[in-house]
């Protein structure tokens, strides 16, 4: 079967959940199906980012998404009833793009990851649609809102607002539905929210397996340092955490490890507290510590995280 997969990123290099998740999908569902993969795209792409896919696909298409193009559709998008998120990725250019990737392949499936991608496929009422949650995003921008700035505050109760809204109306133009974790479900606000199938992460023990390795560190934490909920856990433990237990324990040490760190991130380097950035294999941050900390207290659905630091043994 011919599946086209709409995704609102390159899902390469994978430090990201959102990444990791579709490329295992798409990696697993080319066994057996052509996959005919459309991703948008804001950053500059990865110089391994299509070896790394193309022997998945039929045909790879990646659509630029242009910086003013995304300024003005968030400036109208305020006035607007879509969420930001929805208003950021979608696009005309794009758009006409995506219709003509159907018109040319004809595929028997459309499988959409997360509502930011939706607004191209809805209109496709001939095709069967998957779209695939992953998260409930109404309750991750909630759960920012106490500890947002005072300018983010309204910015954020409003966008929370909209995608509850959103992901619910979005429901009924897609035939199936899945999501990352039972919890997330319920946060889906329509009265048929038992139709979405549960299809949580999974971790390749292959690759992550307990590894021999010197314990440098006594704790660590990873994950995308420039994503919100990280940046707060990462503040979190520095700030809250490890002055704690300096107390009793003044030689702690702890490695924060992930691509793109945040200023603020960087900035509580220390003499207990390593900022590693970008790392090659991140399973050698993992086998450093003793123990693996994730106290994420904004995000939302299933960490890959703490799937992997299991996988390689390490007390979390």
């Amino acid at each position: 079967m011919r599946i086209l997969v709409l995704l609102s990123r390159v899902p390469y290099p994978l430090e990201k959940g959102d990444k990791l998740r579709a490329f295992h999908q798409i990696k697993r569902l080319s066994e057996k199906h052509e996959i005919i993969l459309c991703c948008l795209n804001d950053k500059k792409l990865h110089p391994d980012a299509i070896s790394q896919l193309k022997p998945f696909c039929k045909h790879l298409e990646i659509i630029q998404l242009n910086k003013f193009s995304i300024f003005l559709n968030l400036l109208l998008g305020l006035f607007r009833l879509r969420p930001l998120q929805v208003s950021y990725f979608h696009h005309k250019m794009a758009q006409k793009k995506f219709d003509r990737l159907i018109e040319i392949h004809l595929p028997k499936r459309i499988f959409c990851q997360l509502i930011r991608t939706t607004e191209y496929a809805k209109k496709y009422t001939f095709i069967i649609k998957t779209l695939d949650y992953m998260d409930a995003l109404s309750k991750g921008a909630e759960r920012r809102i106490e500890n947002a700035s005072f300018y983010m505050k309204p910015l954020l109760k409003v966008e929370a607002k909209r995608l509850a809204k959103y992901e619910s109306e979005i429901f009924n133009h897609f035939e199936q539905k899945t999501i990352i974790s039972a919890q997330d479900k319920k946060f889906i606000q329509h009265p048929n929210k038992e139709e979405i199938t549960v299809i949580p992460n999974g971790v390749d023990t292959a690759f992550f397996r307990p590894m021999e390795c010197e314990k440098k560190y006594n704790l660590v934490f990873t994950g995308n340092m420039s994503y919100p909920p990280n940046v707060e856990s990462a503040i979190y433990i520095a700030k809250k955490i490890i002055p704690i237990i300096i107390k009793k324990f003044p030689e702690i040490k702890l490695l924060i490890s992930g691509a793109n760190p945040a200023m603020v991130i960087k900035m509580l380097q220390s003499k207990n507290i390593t900022v590693s950035g970008w790392v090659d294999d991140i399973r050698q941050s993992y086998a450093a510590a003793k123990i693996f900390i994730a106290p994420m207290r904004t995000g939302t659905g299933l960490q890959n995280k703490l799937l992997e630091a299991m996988a390689m043994k390490i007390p979390c």
